[in-house]
């Protein structure tokens, strides 16, 4: 029996582990042990938990109650702890997803003492290392023995840095092995969009017509913490709410709520909270958001998996960000990336209003986590790599 130990932090890695624990339990329950190790770092219920009820996904064998703190701190306490538990386990593998400080912190910990690491979402660049997202993802690639990257530009990104696409097995963190998978968010996109819609009541409690409205999400610090950039955005906001009457949706992200009156302007943040099209909400759950992002009229996020859960539900985005790792949905015209520019968003707004975009399917076939467990079962590194167990 193979056994991995799965560690995740926040509400992008839960979705994403959920698509992995559902390929391991209905198709390789008797050759794979998944161990879930749950960091803390999103703590809050509407952030966490809910997801776990929603998604099927196994509770935690380990949470390590990390919770929020500087960068710095929350990565170092989580790099102790992991590295407490990945001795304990010892497993084949430490699987990792996505671009958070949990995805680094499992990195530099499993890579320390000598365990393989799988990067799920591998090769993925916005090449503005300014980003936080944009080191750990770095670092986590650096570091893997198994690379599982969605699309063919991340493929071709690690090609670019050094990594050889045709290196044959065994593999180790210095001859990893790369695999170019399909986005396994898609797979739960899919999977869960007919159960959503039948659970959720998010439309009718918010009194939004389907087709009619926008769905928003703002939570990267560089613009929640900077405060020219997020009166930027919420300018723009209202501004689009008066030009059009459409009601903009924003499901406000826990870091948002906490300073948004703080860094709102006066004029604005009385704007915002008199302006009866902007409906803001406490965080959606995962099927809230699915039903938002697929009956809504156009997405306005900096958040990458919202861009991508749009192109799914072929919705045009507005990235509130200069530049995308998702280069694909720019390069189809799907998404523009405007940054936080008041002009640009509303350009962008009135653009999407009377042209609909194409959506070919770059992100694969939806079948992305059997995939995965498939090539971790084939490979024939496993316990001949891991030098510890």
């Amino acid at each position: 029996m193979l056994k991995l130990v799965t560690i995740i932090g926040a509400r992008p890695q839960i979705i994403k582990a959920a698509a992995l624990s559902r390929a391991i339990r209905n198709n390789f329950s008797g050759r794979i042990e998944e161990i879930i190790v749950h960091t803390g770092q999103h703590y809050d219920d509407n952030m966490s938990q809910v997801f776990f009820d929603e998604m099927g996904v196994p509770e935690p064998n380990y949470n390590l109650g990390i919770g929020s703190a500087s960068h710095g701190r929350q990565t170092a306490a989580m790099i102790e702890k992991l590295e407490e538990v990945i001795i304990n386990e010892k497993p084949d593998f430490v699987v990792l997803f996505g671009d958070t400080n949990s995805t680094l912190a499992g990195s530099v910990a499993a890579s320390k003492i000598h365990f393989p690491v799988i990067h799920i979402e591998a090769g993925l660049r916005s090449f503005n290392k300014s980003m936080p997202e944009e080191i750990n993802r770095i670092v986590c690639d650096h570091t893997a023995t198994l690379l599982f990257t969605p699309t063919k530009t991340g493929l071709k990104n690690l090609v670019r840095e050094g990594f050889n696409s045709n290196s044959k097995p065994p593999f180790t963190q210095d001859h990893p092995g790369l695999f170019h998978c399909g986005d396994i968010m898609l797979d739960n996109s899919l999977y869960f969009a007919d159960i959503a819609e039948s659970k959720s009541r998010i439309l009718e409690d918010n009194k939004l017509e389907r087709g009619r409205f926008i769905l928003a999400t703002i939570h990267r610090e560089n613009n929640t913490d900077i405060p020219e950039r997020l009166n930027a955005i919420f300018h723009a906001i209202h501004e689009l709410t008066s030009e059009s009457e459409t009601d903009i949706i924003i499901p406000l992200h826990p870091r948002t709520s906490k300073i948004l009156k703080q860094n709102l302007t006066h004029d604005v943040y009385s704007s915002i909270q008199n302006n009866k099209h902007i409906k803001i909400v406490p965080p959606a759950s995962f099927f809230d958001t699915l039903v938002l992002e697929k009956n809504c009229l156009m997405v306005m996020t900096d958040s990458g998996g919202v861009q991508k859960e749009a192109y799914f539900f072929q919705k045009p985005v507005i990235i509130l960000r200069a530049e995308t790792e998702w280069v694909e949905i720019v390069e189809n015209g799907a998404g523009i990336c405007t940054d936080a520019g008041i002009e640009n968003v509303v350009k962008a707004y009135r653009y999407f209003s009377s042209f609909i975009p194409v959506f070919p399917p770059v992100f694969g076939d939806g079948k992305a986590a059997e995939f995965i467990c498939r090539q971790i079962l084939q490979t024939e590194g496993g316990r001949g790599v891991n030098s510890s167990g």
